[in-house]
């Protein structure tokens, strides 16, 4: 932990001014809202049921226009990958350079879990809070699955971005629009599924359009954003909850929404309005070294949260202690403990998985700088783009798959269904494993301008 500790600091006193600071610190306060919104939301009762804190108090789901900030992590995500493929426009060496820290940590934890699923299911341990554990620590895996689409369709989505502008964004958008309208309007079957592109690469569009200085008024963009968003909900199909709910007949997040789409406009214009004293916050030495930090181990953190807490809930139950009724006045006076619990809990893991997350060679000090440019066009990818485009296509089922189907009833052939097909866990942990090695193989030595590492 010295040698880490060391090693951010100086990384951090050495980032260059051109950085821009306020987008780290963006993706590192989204992910942590993530994490905590999930430890809050998890209802547990004493019988080791798991449910979710907004369906016992539906009051509570407006709050959820503030807390789903997933939207900003894409949004950032796309500012990111327009700089790195412009360093590195060689669409091998591109994949590789993002998938090595997507997927080194990915993979660890779901060797970790699939080895401690198959041992419990074997002892005949599967039942109650772990079997439901089984099923519940895959899922945030979604998130992997949907970012690394975004990498996959960078390039292209990148030079339609340098030709058209705010008009790539709004074609996107009029794809949502389109969906939405033949899903509603028309009961058009399995037409919903293809928002999953649409709405999610709108966001990330609009990441390209920050990192050319494009995004002007930033308080239009969050005030037609609020104002869709609510007049979406209120004369429209959608729920409330910009997060999934137990048994609604329509969700804002799977697949997502126009409603969905709109609230990512609020939220985007909302950080880039406080992009000024945000950026002052973080330009402070201690704050700087802080996320630089903090951004060195949040993929970890991310996959081991959800395990963390169950932990917790699981040691209450292994010792008696009694568990009271969700949303009641006993429940939340514990909350701020479970909390605590499963914060010190998540920092032991990220200490034992952390070394995971590093890249395999040391960062370079100050990574590409941030500003905006001149919008020099991506250059044609070099050969093994197929090949390339093969490895993170299956990578990406093989993670999304494993988050749909879990960990449980893994003797049992336990399946789910992924776009028509039926996918196991060994099925979609071997398609992810492949994926990933076909990228690592292909991209390796193929690599051109000077990269852009991150923290």
């Amino acid at each position: 932990m010295g040698n880490s500790a060391v090693s951010a600091r100086e990384l951090a006193a050495a980032t260059p001014a051109t950085r821009d600071r306020y987008v780290d610190l963006l993706r590192v306060a989204s992910l942590g809202v993530v994490v905590l919104g999930h430890w809050l939301m998890a209802a547990v009762d004493g019988t080791g049921q798991v449910g979710n804190l907004l369906a016992v108090v539906p009051e509570l789901q407006i709050a959820t226009w503030a807390l789903q900030v997933m939207p900003v992590f894409f949004f950032v995500g796309g500012f990111s990958h327009a700089l790195a493929h412009r360093s590195r426009p060689a669409y091998p060496a591109f994949l590789r350079a993002r998938l090595q820290r997507l997927l080194r940590p990915t993979m660890v934890f779901v060797a970790v879990w699939g080895a401690a699923a198959l041992l419990i299911q074997l002892l005949g341990a599967d039942g109650g809070l772990t079997g439901v554990a089984l099923r519940l620590v895959t899922q945030p895996l979604w998130f992997i699955g949907i970012y690394l689409a975004m990498v996959a369709f960078t390039p292209p989505l990148l030079k339609l971005h340098e030709r058209w502008g705010w008009g790539a964004f709004g074609a996107l958008v009029g794809g949502a629009v389109a969906v939405d309208v033949l899903r509603f309007g028309f009961d058009v079957p399995f037409v919903e599924f293809l928002n999953f592109a649409f709405v999610w690469l709108a966001i990330h569009q609009l990441g390209f359009l920050r990192a050319d200085g494009m995004i002007r008024l930033p308080s239009v963009l969050a005030g037609a954003g609020l104002l869709a968003a609510a007049g979406l909900v209120a004369l429209g199909p959608y729920p409330l909850s910009m997060v999934g709910m137990p048994g609604e007949k329509v969700s804002n997040m799977a697949p997502p929404t126009l409603a969905l789409l709109a609230h990512g406009l609020w939220l985007v214009g909302a950080v880039e309005l406080l992009k000024g004293p945000g950026a002052r916050f973080v330009a402070r030495a201690g704050v700087w070294h802080k996320v630089v930090v903090a951004n060195g181990i949040a993929m970890t953190a991310f996959l081991w949260h959800l395990t963390a807490m169950l932990g917790v809930y699981g040691a209450l139950l292994a010792l008696d202690v009694t568990l009271p009724a969700p949303a009641s006045g006993a429940w939340w006076a514990q909350v701020p403990l479970r909390v605590a619990a499963a914060a010190v809990l998540t920092a032991l893991l990220v200490a034992a998985f952390r070394r995971f997350e590093r890249p395999p060679a040391p960062p370079v000090a100050g990574a590409a700088p941030s500003a905006p440019s001149a919008r020099p066009a991506s250059a044609p990818a070099t050969g093994g783009g197929p090949v390339a485009a093969l490895g993170i296509t299956l990578a990406l089922f093989g993670i999304l798959g494993l988050s749909m189907v879990g960990f449980g009833g893994l003797l049992e052939g336990h399946a789910a269904t992924l776009i028509a097909v039926r996918i196991t866990a060994p099925v979609a942990v071997v398609l992810a494993l492949a994926g990933w090695l076909l990228v690592e193989r292909v991209g390796r030595g193929r690599k051109s301008g000077t990269g852009t590492p991150s923290f």
